[in-house]
């Protein structure tokens, strides 16, 4: 045994961002390198994700985490004892048998996902490494291209607007910290075009604006305008990436969309958005059908993937297995990363290095309920995902994130490489430029 073995493993319940119970694991190992990590939560679930374990009752709504505590105290601690904090996968093979289903409901996945995140930065801390630089060994890694919340709609606005997020990408610019530049200009002009006509409603779970806008449309159309009102070329410099999350709202073949008093089917929902992508500057739409609707994912990424990013995050949830139905059917091009999601950190690489080998671009990504928590920064970085999506550019378990990137190309000095155009699965247009 080294000596970064497991010396106590402790569970407590913390606060996330929407003041929602979830859980904090705590490791130290005989070394004295502690870890420390804590579990997000989603509004919008796939339905083969990882559960989180809540209490029931009416206490907190809930949603209270005592069970999942307990998990992590009664069965967790003493089954992880003396194991060798550097060897991740055996660790969560470990958490896996533990809990024995394939959903993680015995123990909760909110119990697991805490306790592999912990122990990860406990192996890091006992290396003396950044987290990041722990992942990545002699790997060169790229600063992902941040994808980042303007408008907040969906589970994650109660509903306000149909689509769950409106974004900006700024893969023209020449470093993350010049991205972060432009979408504070970008999120700083569209404040100002709602205010002006009237159209703010509050703030969305992950920071965005919460929308008063008579459709789905006008807020893509006024993300444009933020875009030029900003001084950048939309398409060229900057592009719009959108979270359709469309099993919200319906499954295959029958789809409603509320605010525009619509009723679609497959056919009907894939032309309306291909008429968005020939009519905005779409770089990336993400769950464009809903989980359930496989032929409509595959068609949807005939037509279109060639010039847009195809996400799959409820229709894949992180599942290496079904990456690779996907790629092998053609029904996506690129894999969202949520750790909990998966279960645990070893569940989440398989699942990256699946899209990884088919060619999809790949985006590793916190939730809505979240932390102070930097841990999928780091990820990003590590594991050379090439893009990170934490959500808006305000509150502070977000801006915490693109801090702690900030902070990693920072570090890398001269040697730090944006990704840019090439975190995308398809070409940069002829209009690409670098210039701002």
């Amino acid at each position: 045994m080294t000596d970064a073995r497991i010396a106590k493993l402790y569970g407590r319940k913390v606060w996330d961002s929407r003041g929602r119970p979830t859980v904090e694991v705590e490791v130290r190992l005989t070394d004295g390198a502690v870890g420390r990590a804590i579990a997000p939560a989603g509004a919008s679930t796939g339905r083969g994700e990882a559960l989180d374990l809540r209490d029931g009752g009416s206490r907190f709504g809930g949603l209270d985490v005592q069970r999942a505590v307990r998990s992590v105290n009664d069965e967790i601690a003493p089954a992880l004892k003396d194991h060798d904090a550097s060897d991740q996968a055996a660790v969560d093979r470990l958490l896996v048998d533990l809990d024995g289903t394939t959903d993680r409901g015995r123990l909760g996945g909110n119990a697991i996902v805490a306790t592999s995140m912990a122990v990860l930065h406990a192996a890091a801390a006992s290396a003396d490494q950044p987290l990041w630089l722990h992942l990545a060994g002699a790997h060169p890694v790229r600063i992902p291209l941040p994808e980042i919340q303007i408008f907040g709609g969906g589970a994650h606005a109660d509903r306000r607007v149909d689509v769950q997020d409106f974004m900006v990408v700024c893969p023209a610019a020449r470093s993350f910290s010049e991205a972060l530049d432009w979408t504070a200009e970008i999120y700083r002009a569209a404040g100002g075009l709602m205010r002006k006509a009237g159209k703010t409603g509050g703030v969305a779970d992950e920071g965005g604006f919460w929308p008063a806008f008579d459709s789905n449309e006008e807020a893509l159309e006024t993300l444009t305008l933020a875009i030029e009102a900003a001084g950048f070329r939309p398409s060229a410099q900057v592009g719009i990436s959108l979270d359709i999350a469309a099993s919200q709202f319906g499954s295959a073949d029958k789809y409603r969309l509320a605010l525009d008093n619509r009723a679609l089917d497959t056919g009907a929902l894939i032309d309306m958005l291909g008429r968005w992508i020939d009519d905005y500057p779409i770089l990336a739409i993400e769950d464009p059908l809903g989980e359930d609707d496989h032929a409509g994912m595959v068609e949807f990424t005939r037509r279109y993937g060639d010039r847009c990013q195809v996400i799959g995050d409820d229709y894949l949830v992180t599942n290496a297995g079904r990456v690779a139905v996907a790629a092998a059917d053609g029904a996506a091009n690129a894999v969202l990363i949520k750790p909990n999601q998966a279960g645990t950190i070893t569940e989440a690489l398989t699942a990256l290095r699946a899209g990884r080998a088919a060619g999809f671009g790949t985006i590793v990504s916190a939730r809505s309920g979240e932390s102070e928590d930097v841990t999928v920064a780091h990820l990003s970085v590590g594991w050379d995902a090439g893009q990170l999506k934490v959500g808006s550019f305000t509150r502070s378990e977000r801006m915490a994130k693109w801090n702690e990137v900030l902070r990693i190309e920072e570090a890398l000095g001269t040697a730090a490489e944006f990704s840019g155009w090439s975190a995308f699965p398809f070409a940069a247009p002829a209009s690409a430029t670098t210039s701002s």
